[in-house]
C-alpha cells in the first residue's frame, strides 16, 4: 500500500532530477565515476542496468583496449553508459574516434581542461561532460561546447582539486544554468543527493561506495580496506615543489603513500636537471600511479599500492550488489524529503 507523504516525496526527487535523468537517458540521475582498473565493463554495466549511469574508465588503455572493453561492456547491457577519456592522453584523439565508431552516447573529458577542439570533436557524435574545478573555468567549457559538467570537491578518491564540494557547490550551481551540472566528492547518502539536488545540480557522481559493489572486479583485500577504514584514513598526497605542480590524489595512508613521495622527489630532481621536460615528468608520476593503483585494485596488495578513495569511504559498511546500494541512495533521499513534510 502506498504512503501519500512518500509518493509525494518521490514525485519531488523526480523533478529535482529531471533534467539529469534526460540528460544521461537513466533512471536515476546517478553517474558512476570513472575508476581506473575499476570502472570497467562489468561494473559499468551493472551500474547501468541498475538504473544509474555507468562510466568505462580508459585510463591509459590503447585505442584497442578501449574498442574491446566498449563492445565487452555493450554484450552485458542495452542501457546508456558513457565512455571518460583523460585529456593529457597522448593518442586523445584516436580514443575519441574508437568512441565514434562505437557510437558512444556520452563521453566525458577528464584529467585536465580539455580543449576546444577535442570538445568539437567528441560533440560531432556524442554528448559531452566536462569536469570544472572552478567557477572561470565552467564557463569557459561551456563557451567551448561542453553539454554537461561534473563539479568535484576535494573529498572525492583519486585526483583531487583544492577546493570541497560544500565550496563549488555554492560557487558554480547559482551561476550556470545552460547545462546540467552532477556534483561529486564525498557523498555516501541519499540526503546529501537531496540537498545538491535542491541548490540546483542536475545530478550527482558517487565512485567510493560502488567499489564494494558484488558485480565490482576489485580484489577482496582492496574492499576489505575500503570497509575497514574510516574518512580520516583517506588522505591527500603532499605537493613536494610548488614550482612543480603535481595533482593531489586521495587514498588510504599506506606504505604506498611514501612511496609517492619519494618518486615524485624523484622525478622532481630529473626535471630540475633537464632530463625530463615538464610534461614527461608528468606522465612518469602518472604511470607511477596506474601501476600503484593496478597492485592495491588487482593484486590485492593494500600495503604497498595505491588505494585511492574518497572521504566518503566511512560510509562503505559491506559489500553489496549495485542495484541495493543504488536503492538505498534514493530511498534515503526520499525519505528526508518526506520528513521535511511532518
Amino acid at each position: 500500500m502506498s504512503n501519500p507523504k512518500f509518493d509525494v516525496a518521490r514525485a519531488r526527487l523526480e523533478n529535482l532530477w529531471a533534467a539529469g535523468k534526460e540528460f544521461l537517458g537513466t533512471d536515476y540521475a546517478i553517474m558512476a565515476g570513472a575508476m581506473s582498473w575499476v570502472s570497467e565493463r562489468h561494473l559499468v554495466a551493472a551500474v547501468s542496468n541498475a538504473g544509474g549511469f555507468g562510466v568505462i574508465a580508459c585510463g591509459s588503455m590503447t585505442p584497442d583496449l578501449l574498442s574491446a572493453e566498449i563492445a565487452g561492456t555493450k554484450a552485458l547491457t542495452n542501457k546508456p553508459f558513457g565512455v571518460n577519456l583523460i585529456t593529457m592522453h597522448p593518442m586523445l584523439d584516436d580514443l575519441i574516434e574508437v568512441c565514434r565508431e562505437h557510437e558512444v552516447g556520452h563521453v566525458v573529458l577528464a584529467g585536465g581542461l580539455p580543449s576546444s577542439a577535442a570538445i568539437k570533436k567528441a560533440k560531432e557524435f556524442s554528448k559531452v561532460v566536462c569536469f570544472a574545478p572552478a567557477l572561470v573555468l565552467a564557463k569557459k567549457l561551456v563557451r567551448s561546447g561542453a553539454d554537461a559538467l561534473v563539479i568535484e570537491g576535494s573529498e572525492a578518491g583519486g585526483h583531487i582539486g583544492p577546493v570541497s564540494l560544500t565550496v563549488l557547490a555554492q560557487e558554480i550551481l547559482p551561476e550556470i544554468k545552460d547545462v546540467p551540472i552532477f556534483c561529486a566528492g564525498g557523498i555516501g547518502r541519499g540526503e546529501a543527493i537531496t540537498g545538491l539536488l535542491e541548490q540546483g545540480a542536475a545530478g550527482v557522481q558517487i565512485g567510493t561506495r560502488l567499489v564494494c559493489a558484488s558485480e565490482c572486479i576489485a580484489h577482496a583485500d582492496f574492499k576489505k580496506a575500503f570497509i575497514r577504514a574510516s574518512a580520516r584514513d583517506a588522505v591527500s598526497t603532499v605537493q613536494l615543489d610548488d614550482r612543480f605542480p603535481v595533482i593531489p590524489v586521495r587514498a588510504l595512508a599506506n606504505k604506498g603513500t611514501e612511496e609517492f613521495r619519494e618518486t615524485q622527489r624523484k622525478v622532481i630532481e630529473k626535471f630540475r636537471a633537464g632530463e625530463l621536460d615538464q610534461g614527461a615528468a608528468q606522465l612518469e608520476i602518472e604511470h607511477y600511479w596506474a601501476g600503484a593503483l593496478r597492485r592495491a585494485v588487482i593484486d590485492g596488495d593494500v600495503e604497498g599500492g595505491s588505494v585511492m578513495a574518497g572521504q566518503s569511504v566511512g560510509m562503505v559498511k559491506k559489500e553489496q550488489p549495485v542495484a541495493e546500494i543504488l536503492e538505498e541512495l534514493v530511498e534515503q533521499a526520499v525519505q528526508s524529503l518526506a520528513q521535511r513534510d511532518k
